[in-house]
């Protein structure tokens, strides 16, 4: 009886039912990250062109063009690309089978053309498989309306427990935000210390790794990963990391990019009786295990109840 309220809780996301509707919906989200990038004023770690999970689907928020603001929402139950103006006027575009890159591409550039917005991006995929501009991109084309559904309903719920485990953490913590070149939704914590970066860096990591850091987050699967999964990692990595214990007991250490990464899979917490408490625990476990051997002052950074003030 519990594994089916969890099931029912977290639908089934298994990558290789969605997968190409997953390539396409990649693309989209990097073409709105893209204007994000562009409009957004600049913000320590990249946090200023991220995605947010919203009661809809994902949003880039308001951003700042000239007077006004526009803003771009995937909206995952009505399925359309919602382009709203703080002027009052918006352009939907549908999401559907068939929709190229190229089209989506094309349209959203006219909507903003038509809302008296006038900007450009570079028109490339960032960091993924397709190399093919966005412009001239008709291979991807698929559009799954239940299985990207069910993926923003575990983005939804992966989102409200992230952040209620950001609110643990006194020291500075990013928001739970959605990254549009990795496909995950994942916040970091900070310690406050400067990191000796490695000059072969490149700009986008000597930017994401400039002090100490602990990540907490979700991503669907990949080529590498054939499944979704909750993880943590720290950077930089202190010695002895892969010997601490982890919670629940399905999860593990596994070696990514030749670093221990706290794993627990997605289809393990739907197994388990309570997966809210369960990810929390497996989040604690995770911090807890970077934090110690990092020397982290943990007691200082814990957030009490309020009943505890």
């Amino acid at each position: 009886m519990h594994s089916q309220t969890s099931t029912q809780t977290f639908p089934p996301l298994p990558l290789e039912d969605w997968e190409k509707a997953k390539e396409t919906l990649h693309l989209f989200f990097q073409i709105a990250g893209k204007i994000r990038l562009k409009l957004m004023p600049r913000k320590n770690h990249w946090w200023h062109i991220t995605l947010y999970v919203n009661s809809r689907g994902l949003t880039t928020g308001p951003m700042p063009y000239k007077n006004q603001t526009v803003e771009l929402q995937f909206d995952f139950l009505a399925h359309r690309l919602e382009v709203i103006s703080s002027q009052g006027q918006s352009r939907h575009i549908p999401l559907h089978e068939g929709l190229t890159v190229a089209s989506f591409y094309q349209q959203v550039f006219s909507a903003l053309q038509e809302l008296d917005i006038h900007i450009k991006i570079l028109p490339k995929p960032y960091d993924v498989k397709s190399k093919i501009p966005f412009d001239q991109d008709q291979e991807h084309q698929h559009y799954d309306a239940g299985k990207l559904q069910n993926f923003w309903r575990v983005l939804l719920l992966t989102d409200q427990i992230l952040k209620a485990f950001s609110g643990r953490f006194y020291g500075k913590t990013s928001p739970v935000h959605f990254y549009w070149h990795h496909f995950d939704l994942t916040f970091y914590r900070f310690s406050g210390k400067k990191v000796l970066l490695n000059p072969e860096m490149t700009t986008v990591e000597k930017d994401a790794y400039s002090h100490e850091t602990m990540a907490f987050g979700f991503w669907p699967g990949d080529d590498t990963v054939r499944e979704a999964a909750f993880y943590s990692y720290i950077a930089p990595l202190p010695a002895g990391l892969e010997n601490e214990p982890l919670q629940p007991a399905a999860a593990r250490w596994a070696i990514s990019n030749g670093s221990p990464m706290a794993f627990l899979s997605y289809n393990d917490l739907r197994k388990t009786s309570d997966p809210k408490q369960t990810l929390l625990d497996f989040l604690e476990s995770a911090y807890l295990a970077g934090a110690k051997l990092a020397n982290w002052p943990i007691k200082e950074w814990q957030v009490p109840s309020l009943k505890d003030l």
